[in-house]
């Protein structure tokens, strides 16, 4: 491998990350933050510290975006001069903010691939680490080899928000966990059990859970709810009974009440005996049918 240039943008926990991996490797890495005294005080052994974003995008053919969020990775690439360059932002946005990035790269003579990261920033550059991103194809052929160096990689496709359509998927699965956990827990304290004794026992129902996500999965797909194994109706019970035992507790969870109204939905409309995965028809999706 030839140990081309590379400039990062984005000197927190995960630029700074992404700047030791290509470094270890021993390619030449030109990092850039916001904050002068940041770039400073935080300097990447090996690294060369860019004045202006400018200055660092000029520095190299393959430009990595990390920054707060889709508003800064604008304002970082505002007039800047990105002709001929590869543009890999993982910076985190919406499916939507994604493929406005890429319609400006093509604009201004660049190529886009977009990004979403699957790791903590210490495990970058290990197995531990897995990116996806999609967008542009001559980028990901162009630039795979280096890409690697910083994880797993997957290409989702020359659509540039696919990969955040994933991400947000991802996240708002994750999210859902970790609040529901947390309520869990709020409940086991209401009632004497500390949450060191909940978890395990949490932990492996949820293990014995996942078939039942695949399945879901599975009719969701193919919009067919017939084979009921855990139906609506059976369900809204048990979400009434643990909403009503959440009140008088004092630790009533909003995401419940959302959680059954969707439910309560799909029975009003007949459909009580069917799969618990219909209640994805209350959220209104629209589907651009799985395209490729």
């Amino acid at each position: 491998m030839t140990s081309e240039a590379i400039t990062v943008l984005g000197l927190g926990n995960l630029g700074r990350a992404l700047a030791e991996a290509f470094l270890r490797e021993g390619h030449p890495v030109t990092v850039w933050n916001r904050s002068a005294t940041k770039a400073s005080e935080l300097k990447v052994p090996g690294a060369v510290v860019a004045g202006t974003a400018a200055e660092a995008v000029a520095a190299s053919g393959l430009v990595i975006v990390a920054v707060l969020d889709h508003q800064a990775a604008q304002q970082v690439l505002s007039g800047v001069d990105v002709r001929g360059r590869a543009l890999v932002n993982i910076t985190s946005g919406t499916p939507d903010e994604a493929r406005e990035l890429a319609d400006w790269a093509a604009a201004n003579g660049a190529e886009y691939l977009h990004g979403a990261v699957y790791a903590v920033p210490q495990t970058i550059g290990t197995d531990a680490s897995s990116i996806i991103y999609s967008g542009s194809s001559a980028v990901h052929e162009r630039w795979q080899k280096q890409l690697a160096l910083l994880g797993k990689v997957t290409f989702l496709g020359a659509d540039a928000g696919r990969a955040s359509g994933y991400d947000v998927a991802i996240l708002a699965g994750m999210y859902g966990l970790i609040g529901g956990f947390l309520h869990a827990a709020a409940l086991a304290r209401a009632n004497g059990i500390k949450t060191t004794e909940l978890t395990p026992m949490l932990l492996s129902w949820l293990t014995d859970l996942h078939p039942a996500l695949s399945t879901f999965a599975a009719e969701i797909d193919g919009e067919s709810y017939d084979n009921a194994e855990s139906s609506l109706a059976m369900n809204q019970t048990g979400l009434g009974m643990l909403i009503r035992a959440a009140a008088a507790q004092g630790v009533p969870f909003a995401a419940l009440d959302s959680f059954k109204e969707l439910v309560d939905q799909q029975v009003d409309a007949g459909r009580g005996e069917e799969s618990l995965a219909r209640a994805v028809e209350s959220l209104g999706v629209v589907s651009h049918r799985f395209a490729g």
